[in-house]
C-alpha cells in the first residue's frame, strides 16, 4: 500500500534525510534482491513521493518506500516509519 506523502511531510524527510546522510535499514520487502535489516548505506536523495534514494553497501540502490519500508539515520538513531519520524 503506497501512502499519499503531505507536503510538510516531504519537506520534514527531505530535511532530516539529506544528501550524504548514512542509514541503516530496519525492513524492506524486495522479492527479488535481499536486503536484510542492519544493511548500511548513504542518502543520494529524496524524490517527490518521498522515497528516499540510496547507494547500499551490498551494490544496491533500492529506494526506501516510504509507508512500505524501514529505515533508520545510522549516526542518530532516528527512525522512519511511513509517516512517523521517531527517536529510537
Amino acid at each position: 500500500m503506497r501512502l499519499e506523502i503531505r507536503k510538510e511531510e516531504l519537506e520534514a524527510l527531505r530535511k532530516e534525510y539529506p544528501r550524504g546522510c548514512r542509514v541503516e535499514l530496519v525492513r524492506m520487502d524486495d522479492p527479488y534482491r535481499e536486503m536484510p535489516p542492519g544493511l548500511k548505506g548513504v542518502v543520494t536523495g529524496v524524490d517527490d513521493s518521498g522515497s528516499i534514494h540510496v547507494d547500499w553497501e551490498n551494490g544496491s540502490t533500492l529506494a526506501v518506500v516510504f509507508g512500505e519500508d524501514h529505515v533508520m539515520k545510522a549516526e542518530e538513531g532516528a527512525a522512519w516509519n511511513g509517516r512517523k519520524l521517531r527517536g529510537r
